[in-house]
C-alpha cells in the first residue's frame, strides 16, 4: 500500500520542528488546484498520519507548502520583513501510487533543501 508522509527539521536549532503549517494539493494540467489537506507538524516534526495513503495516493503533480517563517518567528527568530523564506512550496511527482513517498524538508530562515527520503 502507497503512502505519503513528510519531516520538518529546523536546521538552526538541529531538532524537529513543531508546529509547522503546511498544505498538500493535487495540481491539475491545467493550472487548478484541489487542497487535500491542511496540518500542522507533531513534537517530531512529521504529521500524526500519512498524509495520502492506500486508494487516496494516486498518480499525479502535488504540492507540499510549509510555513516557514511562521514556525521561526513563533520562536522568536527575528526575521525580516518581509521574511526571505515564509512560505515553502515543494511541488513533485507521484509515478507508483504503491510506492512510498517520503518529503522530508531541513529548513532555516535562510535556506531549504529536500530529497526523495525511504
Amino acid at each position: 500500500m502507497g503512502r505519503l508522509s513528510t519531516h520538518v527539521l529546523d536546521t538552526v536549532n538541529g531538532r524537529p520542528a513543531p508546529g509547522v503549517g503546511l498544505t498538500l494539493d493535487l495540481l491539475a494540467a491545467d493550472g487548478s488546484r484541489r487542497r487535500i489537506i491542511e496540518t500542522t507538524t507533531n513534537a517530531d516534526g512529521r504529521t500524526d498520519q500519512p498524509l495520502l495513503s492506500g486508494e487516496a495516493l494516486k498518480p499525479g503533480t502535488y504540492e507540499l507548502s510549509f510555513a516557514i517563517g511562521a514556525y521561526f518567528r513563533n520562536l522568536g527568530t527575528a526575521l525580516p520583513e518581509p521574511a526571505f523564506l515564509d512560505v515553502v512550496p515543494l511541488r513533485f511527482g507521484i509515478a507508483d501510487p504503491n510506492g512510498h513517498y517520503h518529503v522530508p524538508l531541513l529548513a532555516s530562515p535562510w535556506s531549504y533543501s529536500t530529497y526523495r527520503g525511504s
